[in-house]
């Protein structure tokens, strides 16, 4: 793997193709709606059925894209993406829309799972999903500015998805340099390592999506039947939330693990919730706008800090994608869930439904954080199980310096159990003893 900075660029154009059509989806959604003549639940269905698509491409791929190598996967989900969405651009009937969407999702999907087993490899893998969030969020700020003036119709947002996905293929040719695990002398192989704290962290991540995703499906029709918004007005807002996020998600990538991965995470968590609520029970510009602007403030700041999870649970990418996927999922069913629950119970009791939602995964995916290297490592935090700090016994056994020894604030490194029958683990506890004295110095330099 290259080192140079340049390399993690090809990997976040990727990242930022497949992305994209989960970002413009209230777009999507709303202008299928308005051009074919849809129900709100028929629009979200349309919706549900390219992410859903781009889920099951995510699944497939799946600890695959190492033996495949990134390049040729990154190009076939790239063509797929740029004629699924181009030719749902030029349909004017509802199944070849549909037809269409399908297609491009599993281009959306396949590109999202190059770009997850890509950021695992690196060896800031949050830094990296912090740039690809940044990107994207700045490509969907821009089309939310732009669409608006450009007339209505279903065409424009999925021909410019199928324009990016197009302008992203020359970046193709570097990912060979680009996924490359850093450092790494040969790829990990065997069982998914911590498979517990990864189910926890994928369902977490599904329920987690499709709350946000049931309100991002339909703020759109907040704005214009709630509050009383233009469309136009509704994209400005739109652009300005994805504004914020963007400074949220540089603020993420500055700060990186110094405050571990669970007080964003939770913390974050819980100033979505409240943010759900705001804008689903808002009636005039000044309370949508502070909703949304808040809300897209912290999302893609904890999806940074979750994508970065995901990918420190496994150097090969397996469970970033799978989480990933997970999430594709609960992308799918939010629309869908968003439009039925504000049909049948209202705007404002949806917020209140998906707030509570919200705040019950912050728990179990908090824990997943903190049990896996979510807390900044301090003196006598690296320990056995038995209580025998690790450090210890490293350096009585290699006779390290105590400068070997890692620094205050530095992030937790994971630790790879092994088992050790109980009487070879008792002699081998006693023999370190031995060797370190009394006063705990290597008996070997004391003479």
């Amino acid at each position: 793997m290259s080192s140079r900075p340049g390399a993690v660029w090809p990997l976040v154009a990727v990242f930022t193709a497949g992305y994209l059509a989960s970002y413009l989806l209230p777009t999507l959604v709303g202008r299928l709606s308005a051009q074919l003549g849809l129900s709100a639940t028929e629009a979200g269905l349309v919706g549900s059925a390219l992410l859903l698509s781009s889920a099951g491409a995510g699944f497939a791929l799946a600890g695959r894209v190492e033996r495949l190598g990134p390049r040729t996967p990154a190009r076939a989900g790239l063509v797929l993406a740029a004629v699924g969405y181009g030719f749902t651009a030029l349909a004017g009937s509802v199944p070849l829309v549909v037809l269409g969407v399908v297609v491009g999702g599993l281009g959306s999907g396949t590109a999202t799972a190059v770009a997850a087993a890509g950021i695992a490899a690196r060896r800031d893998p949050h830094r990296t999903s912090s740039l690809g969030l940044l990107t994207v969020s700045a490509t969907a700020g821009v089309l939310y500015l732009t669409i608006p003036h450009l007339g209505g119709g279903h065409r424009l947002p999925f021909a410019a998805i199928a324009v990016v996905a197009l302008l992203v293929w020359p970046a193709t040719a570097r990912l060979g340099d680009a996924t490359g695990a850093e450092g790494a002398a040969s790829p990990v192989t065997g069982r998914l390592p911590h498979r517990r704290s990864g189910l926890v962290l994928a369902g977490g991540m599904l329920v987690w999506s499709m709350a946000q995703n049931a309100l991002w499906g339909v703020s759109s029709r907040i704005g214009v039947v709630q509050a009383g918004l233009s469309e136009v007005t509704v994209g400005a807002v739109f652009a300005a939330a994805l504004g914020a996020g963007l400074l949220g998600v540089t603020g993420a990538g500055l700060l990186g693990g110094r405050l571990g991965r669970a007080m964003p995470i939770g913390l974050g968590t819980v100033v979505i919730a409240g943010s759900i609520v705001l804008s689903s029970s808002a009636r005039d510009l000044g309370s949508f706008a502070t909703g949304e602007i808040l809300w897209n403030t912290v999302y893609p700041v904890v999806l940074s800090y979750l994508i970065g999870l995901a990918a420190s649970l496994d150097i090969r990418g397996r469970w970033a994608v799978l989480a990933g996927s997970a999430s594709s999922v609960g992308v799918a069913c939010g629309p869908l869930l968003g439009s039925v629950l504000s049909e049948e119970a209202g705007y404002p009791a949806m917020g209140l439904i998906l707030g509570a939602a919200t705040l019950l995964v912050a728990a179990p995916v908090t824990a997943v954080a903190l049990h896996t290297g979510g807390r900044p490592l301090v003196p006598g935090s690296v320990r056995r199980r038995g209580g025998v700090p690790v450090a210890l016994l490293a350096a009585t056994a290699t006779g390290s310096m105590p400068g070997a020894v890692p620094k205050l604030g530095a992030p937790e490194q994971t630790v790879t159990e092994l088992r050790v029958p109980a009487l070879r683990r008792r002699r081998l506890v006693r023999s370190a003893i031995r060797t370190a004295g009394p006063d705990g110095a290597s008996g070997q330099g004391n003479g």
